[in-house]
């Protein structure tokens, strides 16, 4: 399985700093065996996807609305991503969970709808520090994978994202081993053919150790993909 860099640059930078930033992965793509792509802020879609031509380097959606079009004011639809050069989108992050109340029903909603317009939805689960303390990681990513994916998102090629919560911008990471068994728990639940990837304060210094591990086929990746080169080093550590 090919491993999937992601770099999830949020709610970061100016136009400007935008296409420098991708004219540089571009520039630093060759030879890379990974699979790279790069969600920059709606508006900077396509700008980054007309810098990114000629390169194998994909450009993402950081979220699309459930609805196609309509009276959604501030919202993206899947199909003006697509317009605009996207292929994959993320959905379903714990900052959008948080922040904007999603539930698993929303995500999934959001899947259909991205998958229907040619997006690759990347889902993404993740506990919190009380869930995790209190024992119930596994099953809240169960939960999460269970009321998320919707019918046909293994066969569309679909991607889920295991993000703890607590390891999101904060510099913690958890132990390889907890990251490996709820990994494996996630193979459990999703199948052999859809990529798993790892999120939460990767960095090159812990790459190649989490790359490593079982069922772990990427990364996706926040503040280390607003630095070239660090992005770069991150997927190269994918082998």
């Amino acid at each position: 399985m090919r491993p999937l860099i992601a770099g999830n640059w949020k709610m970061h930078g100016t136009l400007r700093e935008a296409v420098t930033l991708a004219e540089a992965v571009r520039a630093g793509a060759g030879g890379i065996s990974a699979e790279l792509l790069v969600c920059p802020p709606a508006p900077y879609v396509h700008p980054v996807a007309v810098a990114m031509l000629g390169q194998p380097v994909a450009v993402g959606g950081q979220d699309c609305h459930l609805a196609v079009k309509g009276a959604h004011t501030g919202d993206v639809a899947a199909p003006m991503l697509r317009d605009c050069g996207a292929t994959y989108v993320i959905l379903g992050h714990s900052e959008r969970r948080a922040d904007h109340g999603e539930t698993d029903a929303v995500v999934k909603a959001k899947a259909v709808t991205a998958m229907a317009h040619g997006l690759t939805p990347i889902i993404c689960v993740g506990e919190t520090l009380a869930q995790r303390e209190a024992g119930q990681a596994e099953a809240i990513v169960r939960a999460q994978v269970a009321g998320s994916l919707p019918d046909g998102f293994a066969a569309a090629g679909g991607v889920v994202a295991y993000e703890p919560v607590w390891a999101i911008g904060t510099g913690k990471t958890p132990s390889e081993a907890d990251i490996a068994a709820i990994h494996a728990t996630l193979r459990e639940a999703v199948g052999g053919t859809t990529r798993l990837l790892y999120g939460g304060s990767v960095k090159p210094g812990n790459a190649v150790a989490i790359l490593a591990l079982p069922h772990v086929d990427g990364a996706l990746v926040g503040g280390a993909s607003l630095v070239a080169e660090d992005f770069l080093a991150i997927a190269r550590a994918a082998g």
